[in-house]
């Protein structure tokens, strides 16, 4: 016996979908987040702030930034130097589609471990939301932002 494609198992649960709505079936909007994909967050205009991260402590002090804004650019600063760079379209695609992670709304605001000394704290500000985390804590779509935020920042 021939097992079904995924094409026809695709098929058969769309067209049984709606030849039956199933009223208890929940939205797409009232499924978790994590099952979910992202898609890019939209761009308002070229002065938009998308995301500003700033990077804090640690034994050493550390106090740097980084700005993508809505027109590709990035401006990364550290220990008072500041550089400005052109993201690829293949860059701000996937910046903006980190930001649009359906998971970052489970992501607490605040998340730092009071048992840990000299830890960077990363604050992020993004879509109207202000995250605080030393990175403690297992939280895949936010590290994953923060790890590609980190690739614009001047070596140290």
């Amino acid at each position: 016996m021939a097992e079904p494609t995924d094409a026809a198992v695709g098929n058969s649960t769309a067209a049984s979908a709606s030849a039956s709505p199933d009223s208890s079936a929940p939205s797409p909007s009232a499924l978790p987040s994590a099952s979910r994909s992202p898609s890019p967050v939209p761009v308002t205009g070229p002065d938009q702030k998308l995301v500003t991260m700033t990077i804090t402590g640690g034994f050493a002090g550390v106090h740097q930034e980084v700005v993508l804004r809505g027109d590709g650019t990035v401006r990364a600063s550290h220990k008072g130097e500041s550089v400005v760079r052109r993201t690829s379209t293949a860059q701000f695609t996937e910046l903006r589609t980190l930001l649009g992670d359906p998971a970052l709304a489970d992501v607490s605001d605040f998340a730092i471990s009071m048992g840990s000394a000299d830890m960077f704290q990363y604050t992020l500000r993004f879509n109207g939301r202000t995250v605080t985390t030393d990175r403690s804590a297992e939280q895949p779509a936010l590290d994953r932002l923060i790890d590609a935020l980190s690739e614009f920042l001047p070596d140290r």
